[in-house]
């Protein structure tokens, strides 16, 4: 007989659930939560996209509206404070202030666009040629010479080629978005090149190689679409760098000329008011640093989505 009070090891056993669907449920609603933990809302890139839909918006509504003609003079405004006429005052011709700001933001996103534009058609090729180069015996020189003269163009800053160029044909947009374009391109070709020399050591490169893919194939099917990631990374910075570039070429009168509005060339015309009229040049450089804060922000939020191992990091 069995004494009162004692147990058996089975009355010690855990309860086994017998509902086999209701365990399913708890098993895929824990991973369920499990991966909405892992989709972390990512505050660089959202912070970053939310300031460049502010320039993109103010640029794109300054086409169908702006509060006056961005060349209208008015002199008995001129040099006012911000009123409800003039909301962020007007200059020293009577011009309002916010319009200017709105017109501007076209040049600057045009230069950017253009600049990067010409950086990421020519850089990129240019750094996935070398790669290839760089992985045949017999094209390893091919690839220190293409590097060698990258590092050349990169020795030469956007402001000294703007003047080479402002020196051979007139100062303009057009010269500073190419003399930006071009000393870009050396930052592509170093990425792009990084990139597919990662790619070339995969499996499925070397089973393309083998099954005697050309090279111009497997660059377009294989390389192309596994560093667009790095590239759009690029691009974002390389677009917030074109935008400082342009307002200080237009500050040194090397980039947009009278009468288009520039935020740079904002800038140059009130140094003189600094003392009396701070508003002047306030407001163009908070939307500089805002346009140059939000594409760094927002590349810095795309190179942690593209990359994994910053994502595992940050997990």
């Amino acid at each position: 007989m069995k004494p009162t009070g004692a147990q058996s090891p089975r009355d010690h056993a855990d309860p086994v659930d017998l509902n086999p669907a209701a365990a399913t449920a708890s098993a895929n609603g824990g991973s369920a939560r499990s991966r909405k933990s892992g989709r972390r809302v990512n505050a660089s890139m959202v912070i970053g996209a939310g300031l460049v839909v502010l320039i993109v918006a103010l640029a794109l509504v300054s086409f169908v509206w702006t509060p006056y003609d961005a060349n209208a003079i008015d002199p008995a405004a001129r040099l006012q404070n911000g009123s409800l006429a003039h909301p962020f005052g007007t200059d020293t011709f009577g011009r309002d202030t916010l319009t200017w700001v709105m017109v501007g933001a076209r040049i600057t996103l045009l230069v950017g666009v253009v600049a990067v534009g010409i950086a990421l058609l020519i850089g990129t090729p240019i750094g996935i040629i070398s790669a290839l180069f760089a992985k045949q015996p017999w094209g390893i020189w091919i690839d220190s010479v293409i590097m060698r003269a990258n590092d050349i163009l990169l020795a030469f800053p956007a402001l000294l080629l703007a003047i080479i160029f402002a020196a051979v044909y007139s100062p303009g947009t057009g010269p500073a978005m190419v003399a930006v374009g071009i000393a870009a391109i050396p930052g592509f070709a170093r990425v792009a090149r990084s990139g597919t020399l990662q790619v070339l050591g995969t499996e499925y490169v070397r089973a393309a190689r083998a099954s005697n893919r050309r090279i111009p194939a497997i660059a377009v099917v294989h390389v192309l679409p596994n560093i667009a990631g790095m590239v759009i990374v690029q691009a974002s910075v390389a677009f917030a760098i074109s935008v400082l570039a342009e307002a200080g070429l237009s500050f040194l009168g090397l980039g947009t000329q009278a009468p288009t509005p520039s935020w740079g060339r904002m800038l140059q015309e009130s140094q003189q008011y600094l003392s009396t009229h701070p508003e002047l040049a306030l407001w163009p450089g908070v939307f500089i640093a805002l346009a140059v804060l939000g594409f760094n922000l927002l590349g810095d939020g795309l190179r942690d989505r593209f990359d994994p191992k910053m994502e595992a990091r940050g997990a």
